[in-house]
């Protein structure tokens, strides 16, 4: 889901002006000692806008520097970035006295200390308590993940393969290189898929992304470390994937008009032949259909068999029920959280008064205040009606809109009638949920509430002449309600096989800034000409990555592994989700929130394999003919072998019943193996809330080695009224070092 026509570039007579005080300043100061770069502390120089002139500002910048300190050498060590590319200004190392007479130089808008602050680009994975320096594998390098989207932009600092080795021995993919793509030892390999072949003038014929979606997740689970990346100065701070020194495989499979089945599946056939590790596919229906009818099922299916996971977006058709449209039990589903950082686009007024607002406007406000005017007061008179209200295409008089900011009722979210109209900035008022999203568009715009709303329309009613700005966006923490779902997020219970838990576990999916490409722009939206590094999008898409880079993560400490471990060790060393600040409980966050840095050390795991798929397949009527040919073994459904679909070794449990206002029981045989320390013993510990009844048996787990399994049976008996019982079962040592958990979920099915 995620576009600055620009200022006006400084005039001649102002550069001529900043360049003169350079050469007085100069003159002023060559004749000063410089001082040795350690004895220095870093500060920002903050000069504007780009100007629109052809001079280099590396060079102008690095000239300013040794000109204050006047030795070449110096001015070069303490010349640590020069920001260049969308605006004016540097980051050196300066005295006290050089930070004066810097700020005082005409042409410097501002000049600050470099602080230290918790909000950084990828917060999402410092908000996780998986911070940058966190104890990493030694083999991180070797993993491959496979990204299944709208290809890549190779030219991002995220995929830059500096101190990269070659690729690993195991891989056996290749690169389809073009005019236009090249890989790396970062990015190594790529591919690109087109059944129908009618690309579009917006589509690369390669694997390159037009789209910046494919950049964006790849950059998110496995992107290298970059620092500073921002959207135009919003978000300033380090940004860097899950496992940055792993390895990307690039399989382009969707473009400007969409993503079809048989390009899916040639994708999933060359990543698992090529020896990925993990696939990753922020991809997804509109609805869940049978296990193999869908082309990500069947998908991963096979990537199961090889032992490859695969980490699929749960949807974005919530909040309603049983909208997740990826739900086969040998894929994880992932669902998409907040995280504690926040966006807000204030407007204010010229009486003073500001008001909090939301979008991503990267847009410096060119002055102090603008007139502002309401958009039912602008009506094309040959429009009719009261369209104008709105600000729909072709409903508003340009001559009284034209220089000013107009002021919408709720519409669709674009901005082509105001923009067309001449409106220098746009405030809405949105009743929609999407507002929790902070959206770029081609001109200054704010999203207000209701009640906000009605707080700028009692202001415009109460001058003859209102005036209005539109601050550009900044950012600020509130763990209030962190985590929480996002409304958008495809929400279970499970359409397809209703007593397996979907979504399986959440991640965070809202405003997260990652890799952008540079073949299209922040928005997308005509008109919009700003091109950047790294953008701010929302989705499961965004959660998704998330967790392919946590299960990568698990993967380079335990390369053994099945993909059912893997997964039951995020799914049970999830953090617990506040049923208060999620509504549909489970069926919004499955598990909880993932910590990748104790799924690396779960303790106990529930793992699973073919066979095991199999036995659960027969049992939901899958012939012996279709799993013979969908498994290429010869095995063979029967009474004796079909299993249920409460005995798959999955490591969360959910009954639920056709009728309300009965008792339903339901007993669950589960394996656990022991991971952790060859001696160990675990205890069972039930949460059961009023109405449901659990029992364990044993409630005693005793282990003598590592990847010894002990079985155990639990029994749940819910009292099901109209609404959903949960609870969970938490398996856990004397001294907290494992805590193994699972929730329990009864429900009445539609």
């Amino acid at each position: 889901m995620g576009r600055e026509g620009r200022r006006s570039p400084p005039s001649s007579r102002f550069l001529a002006k900043t360049q003169f005080a350079y050469c007085a300043f100069f003159l002023m100061i060559t004749c000063c000692r410089a001082t040795p770069v350690q004895e220095r502390k870093v500060y920002i120089a903050y000069m504007g806008n780009r100007p629109n002139s052809q001079a280099s500002l590396p060079a102008l910048h690095f000239g300013l520097l040794h000109r204050i300190i006047g030795s070449a050498k110096v001015a070069s060590d303490s010349l640590i970035y020069s920001y260049h590319r969308t605006f004016n200004g540097f980051a050196a190392r300066l005295t006290e006295a050089e930070h004066q007479k810097l700020s005082a130089l005409t042409g410097v808008v501002s000049i600050f200390r470099d602080e230290s602050y918790q909000l950084q680009t990828t917060r999402s994975w410092d908000f996780l308590g998986f911070p940058q320096n966190v104890t990493r594998a030694t083999v991180e390098s070797d993993i491959i993940i496979g990204m299944l989207d709208t290809g890549v932009w190779p030219e991002s600092q995220s995929f830059n393969d500096s101190g990269y080795g070659p690729p690993p021995k195991k891989w056996k993919g290749t690169c389809q290189s073009s005019s236009n793509f090249t890989c790396n030892n970062k990015i190594i390999g790529a591919r690109y898929y087109h059944t129908e072949a009618n690309f579009t003038t917006k589509d690369f014929s390669s694997p390159r992304d037009s789209e910046g979606h494919g950049t964006h997740t790849a950059s998110t689970a496995a992107g290298s470390i970059v620092t500073p990346a921002s959207v135009l100065g919003i978000a300033s701070g380090t940004a860097r994937g899950g496992v940055p020194s792993a390895r990307i495989a690039v399989y382009k499979i969707c473009w400007s008009a969409g993503c079809s089945d048989a390009d899916i599946l040639a994708a999933f056939d060359d990543a698992i032949a090529d020896g990925v590790d993990i696939i990753s596919l922020s991809v997804g229906g509109f609805s869940a259909v049978d296990y193999f009818e869908d082309s990500i099922a069947i998908g991963a299916f096979h990537s199961m068999k090889n032992g490859i996971l695969t980490s699929n977006s749960a949807g974005n058709a919530g909040p309603a029920p049983k909208t997740v449209s990826n739900c086969s039990p040998w894929s994880l589903s992932v669902a998409a959280s907040t995280t504690d950082r926040k966006f807000a686009t204030n407007v204010k007024l010229g009486n003073g008064k500001v008001i909090k607002g939301s979008s991503l406007n990267t847009f410096e406000p060119g002055q102090k205040m603008y007139p502002i005017i309401y958009g039912r007061d602008a009506p094309n008179k040959t429009s009719g009606g009261d369209a104008s209200r709105y600000c729909y295409p072709g409903s508003l008089d340009k001559d009284l809109v034209q220089g000013k900011i107009v002021y919408c009722d709720d519409a669709s979210g674009s901005v082509e009638g105001q923009i067309e109209a001449g409106a220098i900035g746009s405030v809405i008022q949105s009743s929609s949920p999407y507002a929790e999203m902070e959206s770029p568009f081609p001109l200054p715009v704010s999203l207000l509430g209701a009640a906000t709303g009605a707080e700028l329309l009692e202001y415009l009613n109460s001058t003859s002449y209102p005036t209005a700005v539109i601050s550009k966006t900044s950012e600020y923490v509130d763990s209030s309600s962190s985590p929480h779902v996002v409304f958008f997020s495809s929400r279970g219970p499970n359409p397809i096989t209703s007593d397996i838990l979907k979504p399986d576990l959440t991640a965070p999916g809202l405003n997260i800034l990652a890799a952008w490409s540079e073949g299209t722009t922040l928005s997308g939206q005509t008109g919009d000409k700003r091109i950047v590094p790294y953008n701010i999008i929302s989705g499961t898409s965004m959660s998704c990555p998330h967790v392919s880079g946590a299960a990568a993560y698990v993967k380079s400490f335990h390369p053994t592994w099945s993909p059912a471990a893997i997964k039951s060790a995020l799914m049970t060393t999830a953090r617990s989700l506040s049923v208060k600040d999620n509504a549909d409980a489970e069926f919004a966050y499955g598990s909880g929130q993932i910590d990748p840095a104790r799924a690396a050390d779960p303790g106990l795991v529930y793992d699973a394999r073919e066979s095991d798929y199999v036995k659960l397949l027969c049992g939901q009527g899958y012939t012996t003919k279709q799993l013979r040919l969908v498994t290429g073994d010869q095995i063979a459904c029967s009474t004796k072998t079909n299993g249920t679909v409460w005995d798959l070794n999955y490591p969360s449990f959910a009954l639920s019943s056709s009728t309300s206002g009965n008792s339903v029981t339901q007993v669950f045989h589960r394996t656990v193996t022991n991971v952790g320390k060859p001696v160990c013993s675990y205890r069972a510990t039930v949460n059961a809330p009023s109405g449901l009844k659990v029992q364990v048996v044993p409630d005693a787990l005793n282990f003598k080695s590592v990847g010894e399994k002990q079985e155990f049976v639990v029994t749940v008996t819910a009292a099901l009224g109209n609404s959903t019982i949960s609870g969970s079962l938490t398996w856990s040592t004397s001294d907290g070092g494992h805590m193994v958990r699972s929730p329990i979920v009864a429900f009445v099915r539609d």
